[in-house]
């Protein structure tokens, strides 16, 4: 140690040991801020302020060591070899930049401190490297002990202040290891002067590539220029990444204080990092300390207070274990009356975010939607749909000894007061027949509307009477008879019933509503006003039906099917941006017959399947001649899902017509989602996944639609015609599309209306954002040769 002093004392300049010291203090302050840079920073962005940070701390070294040198006087002439020189500034540099790697690529202490370490082993070869570039006539002894300080010395310096860095990036702390890695260097040099003793030796002289002390003087002071001015371009990146950050943090606290969720972000302890505004509003934490608190804490307090129900260390256990194991959870809760939607999402390292969103008027709107799709608008009474959920649900509960009948109620001349005294009155009629119908049951029965003038009732008796059945038909008979006074009208309706028994005419149903439909025929044509019960004589009807089955076997193989096509106009451009393929039975004895009376019997008996694989077939065919690339829309039968072999006709369609897969549209109705839904949707997810699009048909007439829109990613919902035909005349049927029009465009999904026959209804479509619509306002179902005209033409109005 006296060595050491005597040789700062005696044998170097002052001022120029001080001009060192500052040299290095300033490079070393660049260089843990740099340090904090690449810190902060990942990918190419840290590799560029690793290399500046080398570079500085390299020359700051440098520049320090041959600054000190120039304070040295070793009492002979001296100069320095130039090559030996520059490799010492490159070991610097280098090795400098490998001890910030190893510091940076970990945060265990161990390893930082290991990259301190070979930051300060960079010292020394930097040192001991320009101490070989010295030349005088002189040998250079070391002595071996303080050599070996001066190293470790530089090391465990170094090492500190990496480890004082890395703990925070804070005033206080970067000028602590600023200050360490100054002492690690000075240290280390001076020791290792002190190790120095010069034996004279004439002998010894310089070679051609020498510096002397007064060029190095001024290579040493173009070094350092050259740090201030890499640290100046440091400051500037520095500052100018800094402020770019802060800008980042207050477009980030802007964002979560203006957020309509609330937020809360929790480390791996369940610590409360981060929240806002809006969380602390739904959660009711108000005047709560909440930062940095454990979220176990916070629901005990809660608890404590009564606000909690649940088990605060059993909910904040299985939050933690869900966030560990990578688990996204969502669930809803209960808060001051109010519905919230929380999602818990895991974050990478540990801890999660969760998110808390009111959605309690969100929940109503889906209700609404919900009930609205399940009961009729007008008298709020259940809709087919639900009609049939609630005869499955009674036929699953009846017993040997009770009694389940289905009636199908259809009124007496109801279309010519409608026709007559107009819609309103018409309506207003209606309501009135279904709340004396309700007067007519108990709450074991179901009465539902089944559309127009159609009614229908689910009789549940236990242990009654057999005549019970035939007293409630009486007593609607005579109930829905009797006068009427609507709008300063009196009026005076009827009502035909059939009636069909459970288990005696059916099991299912199906079974059940067609024989009560067969004896509401019977019921007609026995003069109305009455009832009768399903009678096996009345299966007459189906003979005819079987002969129609015999023609509609052979109608394919005779080419008697045409594809008629109907256009859908966007409604916001008014052009045609596709076509609905319709089929079309060309008896050759019966002339034209409505797809309503074979179509039903196709699907019943199978033939849907080859007649729908003709249709698709020939509707791509047609398609790809068309001159203009607008889309083609061909409805799917639930029975053709049944088929395996759905998907694989759709492809040859596709590839024998050369019809692209996106201008392809396939529509199917609720009740094909009703059957084997998993296996419906892996088909549905396999047609989407080659570009054909899927369109969910007459939307808003079933209950599933709401759910089925949640799993599966529908291109088109179409609304059904019923609520497009009362649209410019009934308020619930305007807000039943304005909601199902919202929700298509919440979705992203377009939505097509069905059955547009006036201006108005068209006008009213576009007001509330209808995407597209079609009906007889634009044309008739046409056949394939004038396609061509309603792609060129202009909309024509049809005239009465």
């Amino acid at each position: 140690m006296y060595q050491v002093l005597n040789c700062l004392v005696t044998e170097h300049d002052w001022r120029l040991v001080l001009l060192a010291g500052s040299i290095c203090t300033f490079a070393s302050a660049v260089a843990i801020s740099l340090f904090h840079r690449a810190r902060a920073s990942h990918g190419r962005t840290r590799a560029i302020w690793i290399c500046l940070d080398a570079a500085v701390g390299g020359c700051g070294i440098w520049a320090t060591h041959f600054v000190a040198m120039l304070a040295y006087d070793p009492g002979a002439g001296a100069g320095y070899s130039i090559p030996v020189t520059l490799l010492s500034l490159l070991f610097a540099v280098c090795i400098v930049a490998i001890g910030l790697c190893v510091a940076l690529s970990s945060a265990r202490p161990s390893v930082v401190a290991i990259g301190g370490a070979i930051i300060g082993a960079g010292v020394a070869a930097m040192h001991y490297t320009g101490m070989a570039a010295l030349e005088l006539p002189a040998y250079i002894v070391w002595a071996p002990g303080t050599v070996l300080a001066s190293i470790v010395f530089g090391s465990v310096f170094a090492a500190t202040a990496m480890l004082v860095a890395v703990r925070r990036d804070d005033t206080v702390h970067t000028l602590t290891a600023a200050g360490l890695l100054t002492v690690a260097i000075v240290s280390h040099h001076f020791t290792a002067m002190g190790a120095v003793t010069l034996v004279p030796d004439p002998t010894l002289g310089s070679d051609a590539l020498t510096v002397s002390p007064t060029a190095l003087s001024f290579l040493t002071s173009i070094g350092a220029f050259a740090i201030l001015g890499i640290s100046l371009l440091a400051a500037m990146f520095d500052r100018a990444a800094k402020g770019e950050l802060h800008e980042q943090k207050i477009l980030l606290d802007s964002a979560i204080t203006n957020m309509s969720q609330g937020l809360c972000m929790f480390d791996a302890d369940g610590r409360i990092l981060l929240f806002n505004q809006r969380y602390v509003e739904l959660m009711d934490r108000t005047g709560m300390p909440l930062q940095g608190r454990l979220l176990i804490d916070v629901l005990r307090e809660v608890k404590g207070v009564g606000e909690w129900d649940g088990d605060p260390d059993e909910f904040f256990a299985a939050v933690v274990a869900d966030a560990r194991a990578g688990k996204t959870v969502t669930k809803t809760m209960g808060r001051n009356g109010r519905s919230l939607r929380v999602v818990d999402q895991p974050m990478k390292g540990g801890g999660w975010v969760a998110t808390f969103e009111d959605i309690t008027e969100w929940q109503a709107a889906q209700e609404q939607i919900s009930h609205m799709a399940r009961h009729d608008a007008l008298t709020n009474l259940p809709n087919r749909t639900l009609f049939r959920e609630q005869l499955e649900k009674a036929l699953r509960l009846v017993r040997r000894s009770d009694q389940l009948a289905v009636l199908c109620l259809d009124l007496d001349h109801f279309k010519d007061i409608n026709d007559s005294l107009g819609h309103p009155v018409g309506d207003a009629l209606l309501k009135e027949v279904a709340r004396r119908l309700g007067e007519c049951v108990t709450e074991h029965d179901t009465v539902a509307r089944l559309g127009g003038d159609e009614f229908a009732i689910v009789q549940f008796c236990s242990d009654c009477e057999p005549s019970a059945v035939a007293m409630l038909a009486s007593h609607v008979v005579e109930k829905v008879s009797a006068p009427y006074e609507i709008a300063g009208h009196q009026l005076v309706i009827g009502v035909s019933i059939g009636i069909s028994l459970a288990p005696e005419d059916g099991k299912n149903p199906d079974e059940l509503l067609k024989k009560a439909d067969l004896a509401l025929y019977r019921a007609k044509e026995d003069g109305r006003g009455t009832y009768r019960f399903f009678e096996t004589g009345m299966d007459a009807r189906a003979q005819a039906r079987r002969l129609l089955e015999l023609d509609l076997r052979a109608a394919l193989h005779r080419g008697e099917f045409e594809v008629y096509y109907q256009p859908i106009r966007d409604v916001a451009k008014d052009v045609v941006v596709a076509f609905e393929a319709l089929a079309r039975w060309n008896h050759s004895l019966r002339g034209m017959i409505s797809p309503v009376n074979f179509i039903p019997l196709a699907e019943e008996t199978g033939l849907i399947v080859p007649i729908g694989d003709w249709v698709l077939r020939q509707a791509c065919m047609d398609a790809a001649q068309w001159s203009q690339d607008v889309g083609v829309a061909v409805n799917l039968s639930p029975v053709q899902f049944k088929n395996l072999n759905l998907v694989s006709s759709v492809k040859d369609a596709l590839k024998a017509s050369g019809l692209p897969a996106h201008r392809l549209e396939l529509e199917i109705t609720e009740s094909v989602l009703l059957q084997n839904s998993e296996a419906t949707l892996a088909v549905l997810h396999e047609l989407r996944g080659f570009g054909v699009r899927i369109s969910l048909d007459d939307f808003g007439t079933g209950y599933s639609s709401l759910s089925y829109l949640r799993s599966f990613p529908f291109d088109k919902i179409k609304i059904d015609r019923s609520f497009v035909s009362e649209l410019a005349t009934r308020d619930d049927s305007m807000a039943i599309v304005r909601a199902v029009t919202g929700l298509g465009k919440s979705l992203g999904i377009v939505t097509t209306a069905e059955g547009v026959e006036t201006d108005a209804q068209f006008d009213l479509l576009r007001q509330e954002g209808c995407t597209q619509a079609q009906g007889y306002l634009f044309s008739r179902p046409r056949p394939a040769a004038e396609v061509e005209n309603m792609l060129t033409q202009p909309r024509q109005r049809l005239t009465a």
